[in-house]
């Protein structure tokens, strides 16, 4: 499978140290504001500036209907994928209406779903197929068209990062997509199929154990290679794809990216194993309840800002954790340092781990 180029650049250690040095020196005890320091630090280091902020904040909600489905690993008809995408384009729908309390352009980018949908200043078009096969059966995508969707997602990005953004964050819409992105997770994280699989939109427990065996009845028809892009075209759907090319070129361009849940994180996930610096771009909005989700996070390190009970997927969560890094860059940029404020430095003044106070 041809494969474009997937350089990400790194952080400098000199402006790390600048940072936090900056960051000591607000008119705060060090490391009072926590978590939101190490934001603050994270985006100026993204952004390779002492001063970051943020620009223009687009919401990607990345839509496509999966062959899969025909298994039964879904109660959900497969209709309310385009019904739904309706929804979010008039502003409906739980993202749309957090993108817009949050000032968050949201758009819906039409990757794979099995509708002819008309033209909408709020639509993009990257349809690659009405829907991915039935990986049951046959591979969920060619290689040529799993590469068609990486490449979109990496041109949608490009062109919104031209347009001045530099923070974006990306949802899902597709009924049955918990299904690839089990798929993808076991292969991955090197996990059992039952480590991965959750009810997703409601399934029982016997749906549960249905959907375990089909995906494991697939991989052991294909075989897992030792191409992860491979891996995607077998058991993946166009919206992770897509996903997983915006999140990589996003992070070439020193984009924040604000990852979702489950179905966002296997995105992640592939995109993460092309190369691992990917993840230095990321914030992890949330931790989901699909059971399959805190295995992913802990398969990255990562450290999800807020623990919702949230599993409805859109980008609802990314939305949500917008406004705290816009709190961290404020706290960076704006805050009053001890001089401004003219107030008695107590930057000598260090907490130890157990919050006794130190001279330093």
């Amino acid at each position: 499978m041809h494969q474009t180029d997937f350089e990400i650049p790194g952080f400098s250690d000199d402006l790390r140290e600048a940072i936090q040095h900056k960051l000591d020196n607000k008119a705060k005890p060090v490391g009072s504001l926590g978590r939101l320091e190490f934001l603050a630090k994270q985006v100026a280091l993204i952004q390779n500036s002492l001063t970051p902020q943020l620009n223009n904040p687009v919401m990607l909600t990345v839509a496509a209907d999966h062959g899969i489905t025909a298994e039964g690993v879904s109660p959900c008809p497969v209709e309310i994928t385009w019904q739904q995408v309706h929804n979010f384009l008039s502003g409906g729908g739980g993202i749309g209406l957090l993108s817009r309390v949050y000032g968050m352009d949201l758009h819906v980018v039409d990757a794979g779903v099995n509708y002819d949908f008309q033209a909408h200043p709020k639509l993009i078009d990257a349809k690659v197929a009405k829907g991915s096969r039935n990986f049951l059966q046959e591979p969920a995508m060619s290689d040529e068209e799993c590469m068609q969707a990486f490449n979109n997602g990496r041109s949608i990005v490009a062109s919104f990062h031209e347009k001045g953004s530099n923070i974006i964050g990306f949802g899902e819409m597709g009924i049955g997509n918990t299904t690839p992105a089990s798929a993808l997770m076991s292969i991955i994280c090197k996990l059992p199929v039952s480590d991965c699989v959750g009810p997703g939109a409601g399934l029982d427990n016997e749906g549960v154990l249905n959907k375990c065996r089909v995906i494991e009845q697939a991989i052991e028809k294909h075989g897992i290679s030792s191409s992860v892009l491979q891996n995607l075209a077998r058991f993946g759907g166009f919206e992770i794809a897509t996903i997983a090319g915006g999140m990589f070129e996003a992070a070439t361009r020193r984009m924040v990216i604000l990852v979702d849940g489950f179905i966002t994180t296997a995105g992640l996930l592939v995109a993460q194993e092309l190369n691992r610096k990917v993840l230095d771009y990321c914030v992890f909005a949330h931790v989901s309840d699909e059971q399959g989700h805190q295995k992913m996070l802990a398969y990255m390190q990562a450290n999800p800002l807020l623990s919702f009970g949230l599993r409805l997927g859109e980008g609802t969560g990314a939305a949500l954790a917008y406004p705290m890094i816009k709190g961290a860059v404020a706290v960076l940029s704006e805050m009053t340092s001890f001089e401004e404020a003219q107030v008695i430095n107590t930057s000598h003044i260090r907490f130890e781990e157990k919050g006794e106070l130190q001279s330093s």
